[in-house]
Order: structure tokens, then C-alpha cells, then sequence
């Protein structure tokens, strides 16, 4: 009996400090990776919208209604996470980069930024979380695949198989369409976004 009693005390003692540790390390290392994950995603801002010079967070964005906007127009599988103002040296906006979470990727959910300037031009995009197949849905963030995107000023894109040419047509990845389908709605997405509630562009 006491030596249950023992064991029990050791389990239990090895089981706080165990926890006490992992605290610990949570707290220490918690900071640096949030400063990591900022910077990466400040990184990402200034590749999609490089003539802005700084960025601000719309403290003011509504995920319920940015939700609603997709809804009412077909991407009900895309997440608007984040909005940003680019603003240039002179003050001025000259565009704005929108977050979107993709819950239609193949091997989990993908993240990319989507850079858009006043006039409704897709500027760039690039991705801020992705873990598709290698050698197949990760081609989605090599630059032959996102540079198709960039400098475009369409209503939507739509990917296509035969080739088939137009600013609005994006060339699937062979052999990971259900990835190109993923990026090319989340990037539909940010373009319905502000076109609905930030600019215009197009749709204006």
C-alpha cells in the first residue's frame, strides 16, 4: 500500500514539474515566435503591395460581415482573417492587402495575402501558411505559378487546363488542380471583398 502511496506522490510531482516547465517555455518563447509570425507577414505585405511603405491593420474590420459578403456571392469555403491599409510615403492610400483562409486546400487549410491597389489591380500574392503535397500542391507557392495573378485587373479569375489565355485565366498546377482551385477562389474572395467594401475597382 505505501509503496502505491509512493509512486503516486513521484507521478504526481513529476507530472507538476513537467507542467511547471512547459510553462516556462511557453512564456519564453511565446513572444519571439508572435515577433517572428508579424514579421513574416509584414514580409508578405510588402511583396503584394510594394508601392505602400507601411501598413495598417483596419482595427475597424468585421468578420461577420466580411463572412456574409463571401456568402451572398459563393466562397462560403474562404475566411477574410485579416485587412491592411497600404499607405505610401505622402500619406496617401495606394491599396490594400487582404488576408484570406482557404478551407478547400487538399491537405489542410492554406493561408494567402492578396495585395490590391485603389484601382482594383491585383498586385501580388503570396502565401502566409501552406502545407499541400510536395512537388505538386506546394507549386502553389512558387512564383511561376503566383506571378500569374500579379498586375491583373479583373472582376475574378477562373483556372484552366487547355491553356486557354486572358488576364483572368490562371494555368492549373498539373496534377493539383484542387490547390490551384483553392488559391484562385481565396484570391476571388479578396477581390469580392473589395469590390463590395473597399474600393470598388472593377465593379465600380
Amino acid at each position: 500500500m505505501n509503496k502505491i502511496v509512493k509512486n503516486t506522490l513521484i507521478l504526481t510531482a513529476i507530472t507538476v514539474v513537467s507542467g511547471l516547465l512547459l510553462g516556462v517555455v511557453y512564456g519564453i518563447t511565446k513572444e519571439p515566435i508572435a515577433e517572428a509570425q508579424e514579421n513574416t507577414k509584414q514580409e508578405a505585405y510588402r511583396s503584394v503591395l510594394s508601392d505602400a511603405s507601411s501598413f495598417e491593420t483596419m482595427e475597424d474590420f468585421d468578420a461577420a460581415d466580411a463572412a456574409s459578403i463571401l456568402e451572398e456571392n459563393g466562397y462560403s469555403s474562404d475566411e477574410i482573417t485579416e485587412v491592411a491599409e497600404g499607405i505610401d510615403d505622402s500619406g496617401e492610400t495606394v491599396g490594400y492587402v487582404v488576408n484570406v483562409m482557404s478551407h478547400e486546400a487538399y491537405d489542410g487549410d492554406l493561408e494567402v495575402s492578396v495585395g490590391i491597389a485603389a484601382d482594383g489591380t491585383v498586385k501580388g500574392i503570396e502565401m502566409l501558411s501552406i502545407s499541400e503535397t510536395a512537388g505538386l500542391g506546394m507549386k502553389a507557392d512558387e512564383a511561376e505559378f503566383k506571378d500569374q495573378f500579379k498586375d491583373k485587373n479583373v472582376e475574378k479569375f477562373t483556372y484552366t487546363k487547355s491553356g486557354e489565355s486572358g488576364d483572368d485565366k490562371i494555368d492549373a498546377i498539373s496534377g493539383a488542380t484542387i490547390t490551384t482551385n483553392a488559391v484562385t477562389n481565396a484570391v476571388d474572395s479578396a477581390l469580392v471583398y473589395f469590390q463590395n467594401e473597399l474600393g470598388g475597382g472593377v465593379n465600380e
